[in-house]
């Protein structure tokens, strides 16, 4: 590598302020003396690595590892419903231009392939962060065959994955080693905002679940099938889901028997999204008197849930106390 060449400062005064005024060159010299110093040896600036992802919460640990060194755009923002989202001619765009590319996978960006493929970027290195998670198998794979016509699922496994703290932790694992493959030089700074985000997300986990313990009924009536790993963490039970395939809607007989589960049951809350409709969740409460709690299965979709921690605290404590309220 040719080193650049070093600075060489001018002399303080030039020929020509030999003929100006004292004033004139009072000025000059003050100008001199308190400009910022010019390094004698400029480094290259680096520029952070392009980084696409599908959905915000990659988003957000993506930047917590990579800090600087790295220029991340999600391509959902967190109002979206993940399996429907379409994308944009501006999303092409950013892929195009991205060095990496990290999705979840198990069948959840059903539009992402075709995305990377119109993209045609051949250094594009797509990144499944969902590998070596173990995943949950719920009532909707029992519709095979319809979730391999539309994509969703078709792994066999519930594809939200992150709601689950635990599995943050593989998933920052595959975001950490990428970065680190593209950009050695920096491999120390990725391996310490690993593990000080680790130890952050640990606390919390702790904090969650010391909060939900004296939970007498951690039953729930679910919107869609986007809990289960939350549930399986922390100790909830999901008695019931309204929507059991994403993009369908029970029929009547369906609701009336829901809705005669709920009163027998004794069920208080039903958890819904931002990200959907709530016509039948409304309906729900309206029929039984239950309880609505409206959280978000993506960061920055409701307000004070900008950060992956942010959201996962916020959806804990909004349950809790809808559970505990009389």
């Amino acid at each position: 590598m040719v080193e650049p060449e070093c600075y060489r400062p001018q002399p303080m005064f030039s020929i020509n302020q030999a003929k100006r005024s004292p004033v004139s060159i009072a000025l000059s010299t003050l100008l001199v003396l308190f400009s910022p110093a010019l390094p004698s040896s400029a480094e290259p600036a680096h520029n952070p690595i392009n980084i696409v992802v599908t959905i915000p919460v990659l988003k957000d640990l993506a930047e917590q590892v990579g800090g600087p060194h790295v220029r991340v755009k999600s391509l959902l923002s967190g109002y979206e419903n993940e399996h429907t989202y379409a994308p944009k001619p501006t999303d092409l765009v950013a892929v195009r231009k991205a060095q990496l590319l990290f999705e979840i996978g198990t069948g959840l960006e059903v539009w992402a392939a075709s995305l990377v493929k119109n993209a045609g970027s051949p250094s594009l290195r797509v990144v499944t962060t969902s590998q070596g998670v173990g995943l949950i198998r719920d009532h909707s794979d029992l519709h095979h065959n319809e979730h391999q016509e539309n994509g969703e699922h078709a792994s066999g496994g519930n594809p939200h994955i992150w709601l689950d703290p635990e599995n943050v932790v593989i998933m920052l694992r595959h975001i950490t080693a990428a970065l680190i493959e593209i950009d050695p030089a920096h491999t120390e700074t990725y391996r310490n905002n690993q593990a000080a985000y680790l130890q952050r997300l640990d606390r919390l986990r702790t904090e969650l679940s010391d909060r939900v313990k004296s939970l007498s009924d951690r039953r729930f009536v679910a919107h869609h099938p986007a809990w289960p790993y939350m549930a399986r963490r922390f100790g909830f039970e999901i008695a019931a889901t309204i929507q059991v395939q994403s993009g369908t809607e029970p029929s009547a007989l369906q609701l009336q028997s829901l809705i005669a589960k709920i009163r027998k049951d004794r069920l208080k809350v039903i958890v819904s999204e931002i990200q959907l409709s709530q016509k039948l969740p409304d309906l729900l409460a309206k029929e039984t008197k239950a309880r609505v709690v409206v959280l978000t299965t993506l960061p920055g979709g409701l307000p004070g849930t900008e950060s992956y921690l942010d959201m996962l605290r916020y959806n804990m404590l909004q349950l809790a106390n809808a559970l505990e309220t009389p």
